[in-house]
């Protein structure tokens, strides 16, 4: 992992340790010794993540935080203040000048890198869902995902041994989650798989039990792999914490716990869950868009053409039936020509409709291109292939299109061409060509039929 990460502080000797920790672990380091100096460089160049010291001359840190998340330009980069001030009033001060974390001098390298790469994490997902949302909008679709959008209440697993600790962490969590509390680790692993959670806090005050464990069970099952772990341990061990991180645990926390420090790092958490399940929505989105037709909901061409080869393949693997319709609306440009291209869309929503009403789970409805339309039929021999076509043929016939805010209502027909899969080897190609010349017929012997193709 790689950022650039801007160090803030005001004694050159803290500038330079704090850089030397972060170039040693090959993160691209600027630097600013004032407030002032720190926001003119994020406002002219690209950075992923903020240290900035509190107590600086000119303007403090609590207002350069304030400014920086003020500014559309700069608001998306965390910051993490990083002070000799330890009381709760500043944490809470920190958090209200929009914080994302905190570092108390003398800051060890456990702490500065396991948090660094943590929210350099959050920042990654987080560009990519705006420049995703800046992609969709630039092509005229909807934003597929919102980058930014903190007043959603994360749900929480809280597992933790002690009814005391258990209430106090609770208490701390409330005005920003729901908190679901479990003392039974096993038990919570089951909660865990079974609903949906933003974050798992595991406290490692058991007497008898290996928090770590619930930590790489989480980690091993699909449904809670992704789960952000937000481990408590108590102050000295180190070497637990080391061996969490390592199984997967996203960041960590040392008793007695701040309830501001709980909830900075339980938001950070939840921001990260909540911009990763976007990000995997968006992709869905994305790769759905790509072999949809936008016009009618109907899968397009370019997925016609992918999975055609791969239900003829299967079919002759396994010696089943499989048969194929190209449909083509009757004399459709004369309905563009006649009553413009916003009445031809209704029509084609409204045959596409038809079509979709026509088909079997297993079926598979495109839009070829134009007016046409194409249907594949898994397992359905010729006859079958035949009434499923004529089916088809009627519901279109039978029932007018009725165009919307109007009272025109059009007779419309359509021709089809059916052809089967030849059981001792086919192509796509050839399949879809005996079908398009079986519609060719159907047009020339006068349209509004159903025309097979010869075996």
């Amino acid at each position: 992992m790689t950022a650039r990460i801007l160090v803030v502080d005001d004694i050159p000797a803290n500038v330079k340790l704090l850089e030397a920790r972060l170039l040693a672990e090959y993160f691209d380091v600027l630097t600013a010794t004032d407030g002032y100096q720190a926001l003119a460089i994020c406002d002219t160049q690209p950075v992923d993540l903020i240290l900035l010291d509190i107590m600086m001359p000119g303007i403090d840190g609590f207002e350069v935080c304030e400014r920086l998340k003020a500014n559309t330009r700069t608001a998306h980069i965390p910051v993490v203040m990083v002070t000799a001030l330890d009381q709760p009033s500043d944490r809470v001060r920190g958090l209200k000048a929009g914080a994302d974390d905190f570092l108390t001098k003398p800051v060890n390298d456990l702490q500065l890198m396991s948090r660094v790469k943590s929210l350099v994490r959050l920042k990654n997902v987080s560009d990519e869902l705006r420049l995703r949302a800046e992609t969709a909008h630039s092509v005229g679709l909807a934003d597929l995902t919102s980058a930014d959008r903190p007043d959603e209440v994360g749900k929480v697993l809280l597992v933790d041994g002690r009814g005391s600790s258990q209430e106090r962490l609770v208490r701390a969590l409330k005005p920003v989650a729901e908190v679901a509390a479990m003392s039974d680790p096993q038990a919570a692993l089951f909660e865990a798989a079974e609903n949906s959670f933003d974050l798992v806090i595991v406290n490692s005050n058991f007497d008898n039990y290996d928090p770590l464990r619930l930590c790489s069970q989480l980690r091993s099952l699909e449904r809670t792999r992704y789960i952000p772990l937000l481990l408590v341990a108590e102050q000295g061990h180190e070497e637990l914490v080391v061996r969490a991180l390592d199984l997967g645990v996203t960041d960590y926390l040392m008793r007695p716990v701040d309830p501001n420090e709980l909830v900075a790092r339980s938001l950070t958490q939840i921001r990260r869950k909540h911009c990763n399940d976007r990000l995997r929505t968006s992709v869905k989105q994305t790769i759905e868009l790509a072999v949809t037709d936008g016009l009618t909901g109907l899968h397009n061409r370019r997925y016609l053409d992918s999975h055609l080869k791969l239900l003829v393949d299967r079919a002759i693997a396994r010696g089943r039936p499989l048969s194929i319709c190209i449909t083509d609306i009757d004399r459709f440009k004369s309905v563009n020509d006649t009553y413009g291209h916003d009445a031809g869309d209704e029509v084609l929503r409204e045959f596409a409709h038809r079509v979709r009403s026509t088909v079997r789970g297993a079926d598979l409805a495109c839009r070829f291109g134009g007016e046409e339309f194409v249907l594949v039929m898994p397992d359905t021999p010729a006859d079958a292939a035949a009434a499923i076509a004529e089916r088809l043929r009627t519901i279109v016939e039978d029932r007018p299109f009725s165009l919307q805010n109007t009272d025109i209502v059009l007779s419309v027909t359509a021709s089809l061409g059916i052809a089967t899969l030849n059981p001792a080897g086919d192509t796509p190609e050839a399949l879809l060509k005996r079908a398009d010349t079986a519609l060719y017929q159907a047009k020339n012997n006068g349209r509004n039929q159903v025309v097979a193709a010869a075996a």
